[in-house]
C-alpha cells in the first residue's frame, strides 16, 4: 500500500473515531477521553504503518511494536484518570469560556486531535520506510524508546500514589522523578520520539523524523501541556507552586535550586 493511501485511510478511520467519542463526551462530560484516544490513536496508526509499509521487515516489526505499547500504555494510564476523577481542569475551563458553543468547539478540537494523531504517526512511518537492515543504531533507538517509557511510567505512578495518599490535597509533589523536574513525564515522552529518529534516519527522508521531537516540544512548550497544566496548578496551589516553580527545573530532570 503507497505512503498517500495509508495515510488517507488513518486519517479517515480516526475521524470517525473523534466523531464518535465526541458524541460519547457530550452525554458523558468525559472530554478529557480525547488524550487518551489521541495516543491510542498514534500506537494503532503506526502499527497499521508498520503492516502496510515497504521497509525492512525487522525494523518494521520494532516500530510497530514500539510504537503500539507507548500508546497502549499511555491510553490506558489516561482513562483510568477519565473515569476515576473529575474531568481534567484545562477542560472544564474550555467549556467554561465557550459558553452555549462548547459542544461545537468540542467537536472542532476532537477532528483536530484526530489530525495531530496521524501527522504524530508520521515518522513512524518514516522508519517503517527503511529499506536498510537493522543496525547497532536502530538498537540505540530501542535503548531510548525503553529508557523513555520506564521513566514515564514511573513519574506517572510516583506521581497517581502520592495523590491517593490523605492529605495531600493542595499540595505539590516532590518525590522522586518529581523532585527533579516539574514535568518529568512529559520530558520523558519527548525524549520518546528520538526513538524513531534514529530507526528511521538512515532511510530516504529521514530527516522528517525529527517533525516528531520538534513538534512534541512545540506542542508541550507552547500549545497543550506544561502552559495549561501550570496555570492549573497556580490555581489550586498557589504559594506552594510558586516555590515549586522557584526551586525545580521545568522540564530536564535537573538537581533543584537551593
Amino acid at each position: 500500500m503507497n505512503p498517500g493511501t495509508l495515510i488517507a485511510v488513518s486519517w479517515a478511520a480516526m475521524a470517525l473515531l473523534m466523531s464518535i467519542l465526541w458524541e460519547l463526551q457530550r452525554r458523558l462530560g468525559k472530554a478529557a477521553m480525547v488524550d487518551a484516544a489521541w495516543a491510542a490513536g498514534i500506537g494503532a496508526v503506526s502499527v497499521l504503518f508498520a503492516v502496510f509499509a515497504e521497509g525492512d521487515p525487522m525494523r518494521r516489526q520494532l516500530v510497530g511494536a514500539m510504537a503500539g505499547l507507548w500508546g497502549g500504555r499511555l491510553a490506558g494510564h489516561l482513562l483510568v484518570r477519565v473515569f476515576g476523577e473529575r474531568e481534567d481542569g484545562r477542560y472544564r475551563t474550555l467549556r467554561h469560556q465557550w459558553g452555549t458553543k462548547a459542544n461545537l468547539y468540542l467537536f472542532l478540537f476532537f477532528q483536530v486531535q484526530a489530525l495531530w494523531a496521524v501527522l504524530f504517526s508520521l515518522p513512524m512511518l518514516v522508519a517503517s520506510m527503511n529499506p536498510h537492515p537493522v543496525s547497532p543504531q536502530d538498537f540505540a533507538g530501542v535503548l531510548v524508546w525503553a529508557i523513555a517509557l520506564s521513566g514515564e511510567v514511573l513519574a506517572d505512578r510516583q506521581l497517581a500514589s502520592f495523590r491517593k495518599r490523605p492529605g495531600t490535597a493542595g499540595t505539590v509533589c516532590q518525590e522522586g522523578l518529581w523532585r527533579y523536574s516539574r514535568h518529568p513525564n512529559y520530558f520523558f515522552e519527548w525524549l520518546h520520539w528520538w526513538a524513531y529518529v534514529l530507526l528511521g534516519w538512515s532511510g530516504p527522508q529521514g530527516w522528517l523524523t525529527l517533525a516528531g521531537p520538534l513538534l512534541m516540544i512545540l506542542f508541550l512548550f507552547k500549545i497543550t501541556g506544561i502552559r495549561p497544566t501550570e496555570r492549573q496548578a497556580l490555581a489550586s496551589r498557589g504559594s506552594a507552586y510558586r516555590e515549586y516553580q522557584r526551586t525545580t527545573s521545568i522540564f530536564v530532570p535537573w538537581p533543584p535550586r537551593r
